[in-house]
Protein backbone atom coordinates (compact mmCIF):
# COMPACT_ATOMS: atom_id res chain seq x y z
CA UNK A 1 0.00 0.00 0.00
CA UNK A 2 1.04 3.62 -0.38
CA UNK A 3 0.94 5.96 2.62
CA UNK A 4 0.26 9.65 2.09
CA UNK A 5 1.71 11.29 5.18
CA UNK A 6 1.52 15.10 5.46
CA UNK A 7 4.92 16.46 6.44
CA UNK A 8 5.62 20.03 7.48
CA UNK A 9 9.18 20.95 6.50
CA UNK A 10 8.90 24.28 8.35
CA UNK A 11 7.91 22.68 11.64
CA UNK A 12 10.40 22.33 14.44
CA UNK A 13 9.23 18.71 14.85
CA UNK A 14 11.68 16.22 13.25
CA UNK A 15 10.48 14.30 10.18
CA UNK A 16 10.73 10.89 11.85
CA UNK A 17 8.54 12.13 14.71
CA UNK A 18 5.91 13.42 12.27
CA UNK A 19 5.84 10.04 10.47
CA UNK A 20 5.66 8.14 13.76
CA UNK A 21 2.87 10.34 15.20
CA UNK A 22 0.76 10.17 12.03
CA UNK A 23 0.99 6.39 11.68
CA UNK A 24 0.38 5.80 15.38
CA UNK A 25 -2.78 7.94 15.26
CA UNK A 26 -4.03 6.21 12.11
CA UNK A 27 -3.58 2.81 13.78
CA UNK A 28 -5.37 3.97 16.93
CA UNK A 29 -8.30 5.34 14.92
CA UNK A 30 -8.58 2.11 12.95
CA UNK A 31 -7.76 3.76 9.63
CA UNK A 32 -4.81 1.37 9.36
CA UNK A 33 -6.32 -2.05 10.07
CA UNK A 34 -4.62 -4.95 11.82
CA UNK A 35 -2.63 -7.19 9.45
CA UNK A 36 -2.30 -4.38 6.89
CA UNK A 37 1.04 -4.64 5.12
CA UNK A 38 2.96 -1.37 5.23
CA UNK A 39 5.39 -0.05 2.62
CA UNK A 40 9.06 -0.82 3.23
CA UNK A 41 11.22 1.88 4.78
CA UNK A 42 12.92 2.36 1.40
CA UNK A 43 9.66 2.76 -0.53
CA UNK A 44 8.17 5.08 2.10
CA UNK A 45 11.34 7.20 2.11
CA UNK A 46 11.19 7.54 -1.69
CA UNK A 47 7.50 8.49 -1.62
CA UNK A 48 7.97 11.09 1.13
CA UNK A 49 11.30 12.41 -0.26
CA UNK A 50 13.13 11.84 3.02
CA UNK A 51 16.17 9.75 3.98
CA UNK A 52 15.69 6.06 4.64
CA UNK A 53 17.14 6.45 8.13
CA UNK A 54 14.23 8.82 8.89
CA UNK A 55 11.59 6.22 8.04
CA UNK A 56 13.60 3.52 9.82
CA UNK A 57 13.63 5.53 13.05
CA UNK A 58 9.84 5.99 12.87
CA UNK A 59 9.22 2.30 12.15
CA UNK A 60 11.61 1.15 14.89
CA UNK A 61 9.75 3.21 17.48
CA UNK A 62 6.39 1.86 16.28
CA UNK A 63 7.77 -1.70 16.49
CA UNK A 64 9.16 -1.12 19.99
CA UNK A 65 5.75 0.16 21.17
CA UNK A 66 3.90 -2.76 19.54
CA UNK A 67 1.92 -0.84 16.91
CA UNK A 68 3.57 -2.63 14.02
CA UNK A 69 5.59 -5.84 13.70
CA UNK A 70 8.10 -7.31 11.30
CA UNK A 71 7.40 -10.60 9.59
CA UNK A 72 10.59 -12.29 8.32
CA UNK A 73 10.97 -12.14 4.52
CA UNK A 74 7.63 -10.31 4.20
CA UNK A 75 7.89 -6.86 5.76
CA UNK A 76 6.08 -4.63 8.23
CA UNK A 77 2.47 -5.23 9.31
CA UNK A 78 0.01 -3.42 11.58
CA UNK A 79 -0.58 -5.36 14.81
CA UNK A 80 -3.80 -5.90 16.70
CA UNK A 81 -3.83 -3.17 19.36
CA UNK A 82 -6.96 -3.97 21.39
CA UNK A 83 -4.83 -5.49 24.16
CA UNK A 84 -2.01 -2.95 24.09
CA UNK A 85 -1.43 -1.01 27.27
CA UNK A 86 -1.52 2.68 26.43
CA UNK A 87 0.51 4.97 28.64
CA UNK A 88 -0.94 8.45 28.60
CA UNK A 89 1.71 11.14 28.35
CA UNK A 90 1.50 14.32 30.33
CA UNK A 91 0.43 17.44 28.49
CA UNK A 92 3.21 18.84 26.36
CA UNK A 93 5.17 15.57 26.18
CA UNK A 94 5.69 13.94 22.81
CA UNK A 95 7.45 11.14 20.98
CA UNK A 96 10.89 12.17 22.06
CA UNK A 97 10.06 11.66 25.72
CA UNK A 98 10.99 8.04 25.10
CA UNK A 99 14.22 8.91 23.30
CA UNK A 100 15.63 11.91 25.12
CA UNK A 101 14.87 14.35 27.89
CA UNK A 102 12.04 16.65 26.88
CA UNK A 103 13.42 20.12 26.13
CA UNK A 104 12.29 22.96 28.33
CA UNK A 105 11.94 25.23 25.33
CA UNK A 106 11.46 24.66 21.62
CA UNK A 107 13.51 26.53 19.04
CA UNK A 108 13.31 26.73 15.28
CA UNK A 109 17.06 26.18 15.15
CA UNK A 110 19.31 25.00 17.99
CA UNK A 111 23.04 25.50 17.35
CA UNK A 112 23.96 22.99 20.07
CA UNK A 113 27.72 22.39 20.19
CA UNK A 114 27.16 18.97 21.76
CA UNK A 115 24.89 17.51 19.08
CA UNK A 116 25.83 15.02 16.39
CA UNK A 117 24.20 13.95 13.11
CA UNK A 118 22.05 10.88 13.80
CA UNK A 119 20.23 11.01 10.46
CA UNK A 120 23.30 9.37 8.92
CA UNK A 121 23.91 6.82 11.65
CA UNK A 122 24.73 3.45 10.00
CA UNK A 123 21.56 1.74 11.21
CA UNK A 124 21.78 -1.14 8.76
CA UNK A 125 25.39 -1.93 9.63
CA UNK A 126 24.73 -1.66 13.36
CA UNK A 127 21.67 -3.89 13.04
CA UNK A 128 23.71 -6.42 11.09
CA UNK A 129 26.56 -6.69 13.61
CA UNK A 130 24.07 -6.78 16.48
CA UNK A 131 22.27 -9.69 14.82
CA UNK A 132 25.57 -11.47 14.17
CA UNK A 133 26.55 -11.06 17.82
CA UNK A 134 23.35 -12.71 19.06
CA UNK A 135 22.86 -15.27 16.27
CA UNK A 136 24.38 -18.08 18.35
CA UNK A 137 23.54 -19.03 21.92
CA UNK A 138 26.85 -17.66 23.16
CA UNK A 139 26.55 -18.00 26.93
CA UNK A 140 30.00 -16.46 27.40
CA UNK A 141 28.67 -13.04 26.45
CA UNK A 142 26.30 -13.09 29.40
CA UNK A 143 29.03 -13.70 31.95
CA UNK A 144 31.22 -11.12 33.67
CA UNK A 145 34.18 -10.32 31.45
CA UNK A 146 37.60 -8.73 31.83
CA UNK A 147 37.46 -5.64 34.09
CA UNK A 148 39.52 -3.69 31.54
CA UNK A 149 37.22 -4.66 28.68
CA UNK A 150 37.32 -7.50 26.19
CA UNK A 151 40.85 -8.16 24.90
CA UNK A 152 39.70 -8.30 21.27
CA UNK A 153 38.02 -4.89 21.51
CA UNK A 154 41.02 -3.37 23.26
CA UNK A 155 43.29 -4.68 20.51
CA UNK A 156 41.00 -3.20 17.86
CA UNK A 157 41.05 0.15 19.68
CA UNK A 158 44.84 -0.04 19.98
CA UNK A 159 45.19 -0.63 16.24
CA UNK A 160 42.89 2.29 15.41
CA UNK A 161 44.60 4.67 17.83
CA UNK A 162 48.06 3.80 16.52
CA UNK A 163 47.18 4.23 12.85
CA UNK A 164 44.81 7.22 13.16
CA UNK A 165 46.17 9.12 16.18
CA UNK A 166 49.79 8.01 16.55
CA UNK A 167 49.15 6.59 20.04
CA UNK A 168 51.78 4.11 21.20
CA UNK A 169 50.55 1.48 23.64
CA UNK A 170 49.71 -2.18 24.10
CA UNK A 171 46.15 -3.40 24.55
CA UNK A 172 47.07 -4.21 28.18
CA UNK A 173 47.28 -0.45 28.83
CA UNK A 174 43.72 0.21 27.62
CA UNK A 175 40.69 0.35 29.92
CA UNK A 176 37.19 0.44 28.42
CA UNK A 177 34.43 2.22 30.32
CA UNK A 178 30.92 3.63 29.93
CA UNK A 179 31.76 7.28 29.37
CA UNK A 180 34.64 9.60 30.19
CA UNK A 181 33.07 10.48 33.54
CA UNK A 182 33.46 6.89 34.74
CA UNK A 183 37.06 6.78 33.51
CA UNK A 184 37.90 9.97 35.40
CA UNK A 185 36.40 8.44 38.53
CA UNK A 186 38.49 5.29 37.99
CA UNK A 187 41.56 7.46 37.43
CA UNK A 188 41.01 9.14 40.80
CA UNK A 189 41.31 5.71 42.44
CA UNK A 190 44.55 5.05 40.56
CA UNK A 191 46.22 8.42 41.24
CA UNK A 192 44.70 9.25 44.60
CA UNK A 193 43.19 12.62 45.41
CA UNK A 194 46.33 14.27 46.80
CA UNK A 195 46.78 16.30 43.63
CA UNK A 196 45.89 19.74 42.31
CA UNK A 197 44.45 19.66 38.80
CA UNK A 198 44.84 22.48 36.28
CA UNK A 199 42.22 22.93 33.56
CA UNK A 200 42.16 25.17 30.53
CA UNK A 201 40.04 28.28 30.93
CA UNK A 202 37.43 28.18 29.42
CA UNK A 203 36.95 24.42 29.44
CA UNK A 204 34.62 21.43 29.19
CA UNK A 205 32.50 21.99 32.29
CA UNK A 206 31.34 18.38 32.64
CA UNK A 207 34.94 17.24 33.23
CA UNK A 208 35.35 20.00 35.81
CA UNK A 209 32.18 18.95 37.65
CA UNK A 210 33.38 15.34 37.79
CA UNK A 211 36.86 16.24 39.04
CA UNK A 212 35.46 18.69 41.57
CA UNK A 213 32.99 16.10 42.85
CA UNK A 214 35.89 13.69 43.35
CA UNK A 215 37.47 16.14 45.79
CA UNK A 216 40.25 17.57 43.64
CA UNK A 217 41.22 21.23 43.96
CA UNK A 218 40.79 22.48 40.37
CA UNK A 219 42.73 25.51 39.17
CA UNK A 220 41.69 27.26 35.93
CA UNK A 221 44.69 28.32 33.82
CA UNK A 222 44.42 30.89 31.05
CA UNK A 223 45.26 30.11 27.44
CA UNK A 224 46.93 32.08 24.71
CA UNK A 225 46.48 31.49 20.99
CA UNK A 226 48.55 28.29 21.24
CA UNK A 227 46.54 26.75 24.09
CA UNK A 228 47.30 26.25 27.78
CA UNK A 229 50.15 28.49 28.89
CA UNK A 230 53.07 26.38 30.18
CA UNK A 231 54.35 29.38 32.16
CA UNK A 232 51.04 29.91 33.94
CA UNK A 233 50.71 26.18 34.48
CA UNK A 234 54.04 26.17 36.31
CA UNK A 235 52.87 29.07 38.48
CA UNK A 236 49.50 27.44 39.24
CA UNK A 237 50.87 24.91 41.74
CA UNK A 238 49.07 22.07 39.95
CA UNK A 239 50.73 18.70 39.40
CA UNK A 240 48.15 17.32 36.93
CA UNK A 241 46.86 19.17 33.87
CA UNK A 242 43.69 18.27 31.95
CA UNK A 243 44.16 19.38 28.32
CA UNK A 244 42.49 19.04 24.91
CA UNK A 245 45.40 19.64 22.51
CA UNK A 246 43.85 18.33 19.28
CA UNK A 247 40.80 20.60 19.44
CA UNK A 248 40.27 22.58 22.64
CA UNK A 249 36.67 22.80 23.80
CA UNK A 250 35.18 25.33 23.45
CA UNK A 251 37.85 27.63 21.94
CA UNK A 252 38.72 25.31 19.05
CA UNK A 253 42.49 25.83 19.44
CA UNK A 254 44.73 23.17 17.88
CA UNK A 255 47.86 23.11 20.05
CA UNK A 256 51.09 23.31 18.01
CA UNK A 257 53.95 20.87 18.54
CA UNK A 258 56.16 23.41 20.35
CA UNK A 259 53.54 24.01 23.07
CA UNK A 260 52.93 20.27 23.39
CA UNK A 261 56.64 19.78 24.02
CA UNK A 262 56.57 22.51 26.67
CA UNK A 263 53.78 20.66 28.50
CA UNK A 264 55.67 17.37 28.30
CA UNK A 265 58.73 19.12 29.72
CA UNK A 266 56.60 20.50 32.57
CA UNK A 267 55.27 17.01 33.35
CA UNK A 268 58.77 15.53 33.30
CA UNK A 269 60.02 17.77 36.10
CA UNK A 270 58.34 15.75 38.87
CA UNK A 271 57.35 12.08 39.34
CA UNK A 272 53.89 13.13 40.52
CA UNK A 273 53.08 15.23 37.44
CA UNK A 274 50.79 13.92 34.66
CA UNK A 275 48.90 15.24 31.67
CA UNK A 276 45.33 14.01 31.04
CA UNK A 277 44.78 14.24 27.28
CA UNK A 278 41.07 14.45 26.38
CA UNK A 279 40.92 13.61 22.66
CA UNK A 280 37.16 13.86 22.29
CA UNK A 281 36.63 14.75 18.59
CA UNK A 282 39.97 14.54 16.80
CA UNK A 283 38.38 12.71 13.85
CA UNK A 284 36.99 15.88 12.28
CA UNK A 285 39.43 18.37 10.77
CA UNK A 286 38.93 20.64 7.75
CA UNK A 287 42.32 22.19 7.08
CA UNK A 288 45.68 20.43 6.94
CA UNK A 289 46.48 16.97 8.25
CA UNK A 290 45.45 15.84 11.74
CA UNK A 291 48.15 16.44 14.35
CA UNK A 292 49.02 13.18 16.16
CA UNK A 293 47.96 12.79 19.77
CA UNK A 294 50.12 14.28 22.52
CA UNK A 295 50.48 10.74 23.88
CA UNK A 296 52.47 9.77 20.79
CA UNK A 297 55.14 12.33 21.71
CA UNK A 298 55.42 11.05 25.28
CA UNK A 299 58.49 8.93 25.98
CA UNK A 300 58.43 9.27 29.77
CA UNK A 301 55.01 7.80 30.60
CA UNK A 302 53.44 11.14 31.54
CA UNK A 303 50.30 11.25 29.37
CA UNK A 304 47.01 9.61 30.33
CA UNK A 305 44.97 9.44 27.13
CA UNK A 306 41.15 9.43 27.14
CA UNK A 307 39.01 9.03 24.01
CA UNK A 308 35.39 8.24 23.18
CA UNK A 309 33.11 6.94 20.43
CA UNK A 310 30.35 9.37 21.48
CA UNK A 311 31.13 11.99 18.84
CA UNK A 312 32.18 9.67 16.02
CA UNK A 313 29.37 7.09 16.40
CA UNK A 314 26.65 8.17 18.87
CA UNK A 315 26.41 9.41 22.47
CA UNK A 316 24.15 6.49 23.46
CA UNK A 317 26.89 3.99 22.61
CA UNK A 318 28.52 5.08 25.90
CA UNK A 319 31.90 3.53 25.16
CA UNK A 320 35.05 5.42 26.06
CA UNK A 321 38.60 4.25 26.63
CA UNK A 322 41.62 5.28 28.68
CA UNK A 323 45.25 4.53 27.85
CA UNK A 324 47.34 4.45 31.01
CA UNK A 325 51.11 4.99 30.95
CA UNK A 326 52.86 1.67 31.64
CA UNK A 327 54.17 2.84 35.06
CA UNK A 328 50.58 3.37 36.28
CA UNK A 329 49.36 -0.12 35.38
CA UNK A 330 50.59 -1.57 38.68
CA UNK A 331 48.65 1.10 40.56
CA UNK A 332 45.56 0.26 38.51
CA UNK A 333 45.78 -3.44 39.32
CA UNK A 334 46.21 -2.75 43.05
CA UNK A 335 43.69 0.05 43.54
CA UNK A 336 41.04 -0.36 40.84
CA UNK A 337 41.56 -3.65 39.01
CA UNK A 338 38.67 -5.23 40.91
CA UNK A 339 36.07 -2.82 39.41
CA UNK A 340 33.96 -4.69 36.83
CA UNK A 341 33.71 -3.21 33.35
CA UNK A 342 30.75 -0.86 33.01
CA UNK A 343 30.17 -1.79 29.33
CA UNK A 344 28.31 -5.06 28.69
CA UNK A 345 30.19 -7.77 26.82
CA UNK A 346 27.43 -7.79 24.20
CA UNK A 347 27.93 -4.09 23.44
CA UNK A 348 31.68 -4.56 23.42
CA UNK A 349 31.38 -7.39 20.91
CA UNK A 350 29.10 -5.33 18.68
CA UNK A 351 31.57 -2.45 18.69
CA UNK A 352 34.47 -4.86 18.06
CA UNK A 353 32.78 -6.22 14.93
CA UNK A 354 31.88 -2.69 13.84
CA UNK A 355 35.58 -1.77 14.03
CA UNK A 356 37.25 -4.84 12.53
CA UNK A 357 34.74 -5.35 9.71
CA UNK A 358 35.50 -1.88 8.36
CA UNK A 359 32.14 -0.28 9.17
CA UNK A 360 33.68 2.30 11.49
CA UNK A 361 36.21 3.48 8.93
CA UNK A 362 33.52 3.79 6.25
CA UNK A 363 31.22 5.61 8.66
CA UNK A 364 33.97 8.05 9.64
CA UNK A 365 34.84 8.81 6.03
CA UNK A 366 31.19 9.42 5.26
CA UNK A 367 30.66 11.64 8.29
CA UNK A 368 33.80 13.67 7.51
CA UNK A 369 32.30 14.50 4.11
CA UNK A 370 28.87 15.29 5.60
CA UNK A 371 30.29 17.50 8.36
CA UNK A 372 32.60 19.21 5.86
CA UNK A 373 29.56 20.10 3.72
CA UNK A 374 27.74 21.46 6.79
CA UNK A 375 30.86 23.34 7.88
CA UNK A 376 31.20 24.95 4.45
CA UNK A 377 27.50 25.86 4.42
CA UNK A 378 27.86 27.53 7.83
CA UNK A 379 31.00 29.42 6.84
CA UNK A 380 29.35 30.66 3.62
CA UNK A 381 26.26 31.81 5.54
CA UNK A 382 28.41 33.59 8.15
CA UNK A 383 29.86 35.85 5.47
CA UNK A 384 26.63 37.83 5.86
CA UNK A 385 27.75 38.66 9.41
CA UNK A 386 31.45 39.30 8.79
CA UNK A 387 31.07 43.08 9.12
CA UNK A 388 29.94 42.67 12.72
CA UNK A 389 31.51 39.37 13.79
CA UNK A 390 34.79 37.46 13.58
CA UNK A 391 34.88 33.66 13.37
CA UNK A 392 37.30 31.35 15.20
CA UNK A 393 37.77 27.62 15.68
CA UNK A 394 36.64 26.84 12.13
CA UNK A 395 39.45 24.44 11.15
CA UNK A 396 38.38 21.40 13.21
CA UNK A 397 35.58 19.97 15.30
CA UNK A 398 31.84 20.52 15.07
CA UNK A 399 31.39 24.10 16.28
CA UNK A 400 32.69 27.62 15.69
CA UNK A 401 32.93 30.77 17.82
CA UNK A 402 31.38 34.05 16.79
CA UNK A 403 32.81 37.18 18.43
CA UNK A 404 31.10 40.56 18.14
CA UNK A 405 33.58 43.16 16.92
CA UNK A 406 31.83 46.14 18.51
CA UNK A 407 31.22 44.74 21.97
CA UNK A 408 27.50 44.12 22.19
CA UNK A 409 26.90 42.12 25.39
CA UNK A 410 26.86 38.34 25.09
CA UNK A 411 23.57 38.30 27.01
CA UNK A 412 22.00 40.57 24.38
CA UNK A 413 23.14 38.29 21.56
CA UNK A 414 21.73 35.21 23.31
CA UNK A 415 18.43 36.87 24.21
CA UNK A 416 17.84 38.40 20.77
CA UNK A 417 18.57 35.04 19.18
CA UNK A 418 16.13 33.36 21.56
CA UNK A 419 13.34 35.80 20.66
CA UNK A 420 13.90 34.90 17.01
CA UNK A 421 13.59 31.19 17.74
CA UNK A 422 17.30 30.40 17.63
CA UNK A 423 19.38 28.97 20.47
CA UNK A 424 23.03 29.98 20.70
CA UNK A 425 25.43 29.37 23.58
CA UNK A 426 27.38 32.08 25.38
CA UNK A 427 31.09 31.51 25.92
CA UNK A 428 30.78 32.70 29.52
CA UNK A 429 29.06 29.43 30.51
CA UNK A 430 32.30 27.51 29.86
CA UNK A 431 34.31 29.22 32.59
CA UNK A 432 34.78 27.50 35.93
CA UNK A 433 34.60 30.94 37.56
CA UNK A 434 32.54 33.38 35.44
CA UNK A 435 34.58 36.35 36.69
CA UNK A 436 37.59 34.93 34.79
CA UNK A 437 35.90 35.60 31.46
CA UNK A 438 37.99 38.38 29.93
CA UNK A 439 37.09 37.50 26.33
CA UNK A 440 35.07 39.81 24.08
CA UNK A 441 31.36 39.04 23.63
CA UNK A 442 31.30 35.56 22.04
CA UNK A 443 28.74 32.85 21.27
CA UNK A 444 29.31 29.21 20.33
CA UNK A 445 27.55 27.74 17.29
CA UNK A 446 27.42 23.95 16.81
CA UNK A 447 26.14 22.57 13.53
CA UNK A 448 26.48 18.77 13.61
CA UNK A 449 22.82 18.01 14.35
CA UNK A 450 21.46 20.51 11.78
CA UNK A 451 20.90 20.00 8.08
CA UNK A 452 22.14 22.59 5.62
CA UNK A 453 18.74 24.21 5.21
CA UNK A 454 18.45 24.64 8.99
CA UNK A 455 21.95 26.14 9.15
CA UNK A 456 21.11 28.71 6.48
CA UNK A 457 17.75 29.51 8.07
CA UNK A 458 19.32 29.85 11.50
CA UNK A 459 22.00 32.29 10.32
CA UNK A 460 19.39 34.31 8.40
CA UNK A 461 17.31 34.59 11.58
CA UNK A 462 20.40 35.63 13.56
CA UNK A 463 21.26 38.28 10.99
CA UNK A 464 17.81 39.82 11.38
CA UNK A 465 17.86 39.49 15.18
CA UNK A 466 21.32 40.93 15.67
CA UNK A 467 20.87 43.64 13.08
CA UNK A 468 18.47 45.50 15.36
CA UNK A 469 19.71 48.29 17.55
CA UNK A 470 19.85 47.40 21.26
CA UNK A 471 17.61 50.30 22.34
CA UNK A 472 15.32 49.31 25.16
CA UNK A 473 15.89 45.63 24.47
CA UNK A 474 19.44 45.60 25.78
CA UNK A 475 19.92 42.86 28.33
CA UNK A 476 22.10 43.82 31.26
Amino acid sequence: MELMIPLNTRSGVPMYEQIYSYMKEEIRKGNLKAATRLPSTRVLAENLKVSRSTTQMAYEQLVSEGYIETVPCKGYYVTRIEELVEVKQAAGEDFRAGLEAAPHERYQVDFSPRGIDLNHFPYNAWRKVTKNTLVDDNKELFLTGNPQGEAALREAIRGYLHSARGVNCSQEQIIVGAGSEYLLMLLSRILGTEHVIAMESPTYKQAYLVLDSLGYPVVPVEMDRYGLSAKLLEESGADIAHVMPSHQYPMGIVMPVKRRQELLNWAGKSPSRYLIEDDYDSEFRYKGKPIPALQGMDSAGKVIYIGTFSKSIAPAIRVSYMVLPAPLMENYQKKAGFYASTVSRIDQNILYQFLVDGYYERHLNRMRAIYKAKHDTLMAALKELEAEFSVKGEYAGLHVLLTHKKGRPESWLVERAKKSGVKVYGLSSYFIHPQHNMYPSTVVLGYANLDMEEIERGIALLKDAWGEEPGNNTVK
